[in-house]
Parts: structure tokens; sequence; C-alpha cells
């Protein structure tokens, strides 16, 4: 968890983490991937839909994909932070 060594542990970093590293997920797979509750997944994403790093996608009334949103100008920089900060943990 590379965000985890640089901001400590943080429910929201990690369902962010998830996204980086996926793309995209569903909510109970980010719960499954994070052995976080899908409540507290629902909880910490919202920040982060509304800051428009991750955007959502509904099938249906239960199923909610959620992904990063590539065009997004934070989107872009929270990616090449995430990838330079890995680069740079690992040596």
């Amino acid at each position: 968890m590379t965000l985890e060594k640089i901001f400590g542990k943080n429910a929201q970093l990690i369902v962010l983490e998830n996204l980086l590293d996926k793309g995209t997920n569903y909510l109970s797979g980010i719960a499954e991937d994070t052995g976080l509750s899908t409540s507290s997944v629902s909880r910490v994403i919202e920040p982060l839909l509304a800051s428009g790093i991750v955007t959502e996608e509904r099938l249906g009334k239960h199923i909610r994909i959620f992904k990063l949103d590539y065009e997004d100008s934070l989107t872009k920089l929270v990616i090449k932070f995430y990838k330079d900060s890995k680069g740079l943990l690992k040596g």
C-alpha cells in the first residue's frame, strides 16, 4: 500500500488506492479487496465522487460501479503521484 506508507492508514486512501490499482470496481468488490465494510466504502467514496476523481455508474437499483475519471486533471495528478511514489518507495 503505497499511499498508506506516505499518509498513514485511512479508509478513503485505501479505497482510492484500490481504484488506482484496478481502475474500475464494484462497491462490494472494493469492500472485498480492501477488507472494509460496504458501508465504510460507501461513506468514504463520497468525497472522491465530489472531487471528480471517481465517477459512479449504476447498473440497476443495487449495483454501483466506480471508476477513475481519467480525463479529470486532478485524477491525472493523483495517478502521476501514485506511480512516481511507488517507484521511489521501491528503491
